[in-house]
């Protein structure tokens, strides 16, 4: 009698902790459904919103040609033409904290290098200044100033390429967006 009575009591037992399980089971569950379906309606980023960005832009050879991590964030409206396209584009679909690399094509940066913008110039243009290469110059233009980089120098003249710095190059950016405003 007493051994049916202890397998009696221990079925009890054993049913109130498969009804606590089932019941924690069940709660985990709703938790998680609730924490999705929260996460998915985050704030992402579309075009017209103000975004505030970190990034690390490096070549594709891995040369860091930019960084404001550690500094103040960029900030720009998506799509407004304040940044790269590729760049704005990138970011489309991000939400807050979410990190991201970015491989930008030439074509979707500062474009593919002109060489209509490679010119030599004559030595005598530069007047009693010492030309060397790496040397930046300015000039003035019908659409504004422009810079160029002095590539090459001979004694008669010196190659300076007008190209954005950036040209001709495939950028890849490690960007964190910061916070977002929608328009």
């Amino acid at each position: 009698m007493l051994t049916l009575s202890f397998l009696m009591d221990s079925k009890k037992i054993f049913s109130k902790q498969l009804y606590v399980l089932i019941a924690v089971v069940v709660v985990v569950a709703v938790l998680g459904i609730a924490y999705f379906a929260l996460r998915s309606n985050a704030a992402t980023v579309v075009e017209g919103d103000n975004v505030s960005v970190y990034y690390t832009g490096t070549l594709t050879n891995g040369t860091e040609f930019g960084s404001n991590v550690g500094g103040q964030p960029l900030q720009f409206t998506v799509g407004s033409n304040n940044v790269i396209p590729g760049f704005s584009e990138g970011i489309i679909g991000m939400k807050i904290n979410e990190t991201k690399q970015i491989t930008i094509p030439a074509n979707e940066a500062y474009g593919p290098v002109n060489q209509a913008l490679i010119i030599s110039v004559p030595i005598s243009a530069f007047e009693n200044r010492t030309v060397v290469k790496g040397m930046v110059v300015s000039e003035n233009t019908t659409n504004g100033p422009v810079s160029g980089v002095v590539t090459v120098v001979n004694t008669t003249a010196a190659t300076v390429d007008f190209n954005p710095p950036l040209a001709g190059q495939t950028l890849i950016f490690s960007v964190k967006v910061i916070s977002i405003q929608k328009s």
